[in-house]
């Protein structure tokens, strides 16, 4: 079912006028298979229980939750050592979500995607990709992560898909998640960066120097402040086009801040280096598509990590302090 809630009273949070007439398109992905372990399916709903919806519309927008993407139940569990786990299911979902995507944005309206694990960015990210393609405009990327997500089958340690989206989006993988959408690749190396990384395989190290990709690391954010890196990470984005999309994997974050991920690292984002970056993504406008990933219920404490989340999306869609 579609629901529809507009702020009856419009705070001034920071939204501008012009903001006031903005319209959201919520999706829920519940999708597990890319992950190790189970509780990110239930993401979607800790972020609502946080009443992401309403403190969406008290900002000024018209919020459009078109409910849960339903995903198929799989029938067989992997064999040992498999190097691409859920396959079928998982490109099933990304073709889904990518029609999803595509639609709401078809519509006037900025999809928010909320996860699930962050193999879903195949799919959020190929319908962005999709709707420039048929615009003629080229579509940038600003992708969050404590990882670089940048693993093809004969590099994983794993075999879990939420460790392959930036590659398959790049054009790097397997045929059927690279294809999702009906093209490879989805988008230009020269117009992405990936923002917090401090996990890296050294496959994906030779990977990321040879396509050139701008990696922002944790070490980079320490030297050079998140202001100064943040403004190289929107004007390289703003190259596009199309205006670009933002995936946050919540592990980018510290893990004190948030204990609600299944592939903690130390040393992530601060509060306030997290809040920073969404406001300065708010301020440049050009911002077409949020997702938020890999909040793991079985891990949370409190909702700690879901209410976190909704935080950095109030942010990221114009909320400020004054």
């Amino acid at each position: 079912m579609v629901r529809t809630i507009v702020a009856e009273n419009i705070q001034n949070q920071g939204a501008t006028d012009n903001k006031a007439k903005k319209a959201v398109g919520v999706l829920g992905v519940p999708l597990a298979y890319g992950a190790s372990m189970a509780g990110v399916e239930l993401g979607p709903a800790a972020l609502r229980v946080a009443r992401l919806n309403r403190r969406i519309a008290q900002l000024g927008y018209e919020v459009r939750d078109l409910g849960d993407l339903h995903v198929e139940q799989s029938q067989s569990t992997p064999e040992p050592g498999a190097k691409l786990k859920y396959l079928r299911e998982i490109t099933a979902a990304c073709e889904d979500i990518a029609e999803k995507v595509e639609g709401v944005l078809q519509a006037g309206e900025l999809p928010l995607i909320l996860g699930g694990d962050h193999s879903i960015a195949i799919g959020s990210i190929s319908g962005f990709a999709s709707h420039c393609r048929k615009r003629n405009k080229s579509p940038g990327l600003i992708w969050f992560d404590a990882h670089a997500d940048m693993n093809t089958p004969e590099t994983t340690p794993s075999g879990n898909i939420h460790g392959m989206p930036l590659a398959a989006l790049l054009g790097l993988g397997a045929p059927e998640l690279t294809n999702v959408a009906g093209f490879t690749p989805k988008l230009d190396p020269a117009l992405c960066v990936h923002v917090g990384a401090r996990d890296i395989d050294r496959d994906e190290r030779e990977r990321v120097g040879r396509l050139g990709i701008r990696f922002i690391t944790m070490r980079e954010i320490d030297e050079r402040g998140m202001s100064a890196c943040m403004d190289e990470a929107i004007e390289i984005a703003s190259r596009a086009s199309g205006g670009y999309a933002v995936t946050f994997d919540v592990d980018a974050l510290d893990p004190g801040d948030a204990p609600g991920s299944g592939t903690l690292v130390r040393g992530g984002l601060t509060y306030r280096e997290a809040h920073l970056a969404m406001e300065k993504i708010a301020e440049a406008g050009g911002m077409r598509s949020l997702e938020v990933v890999e909040i793991n219920t079985a891990l949370d404490i409190n909702n700690k990590t879901a209410e976190l989340g909704v935080e950095l999306i109030l942010s990221a869609l114009g909320k400020t302090i004054l």
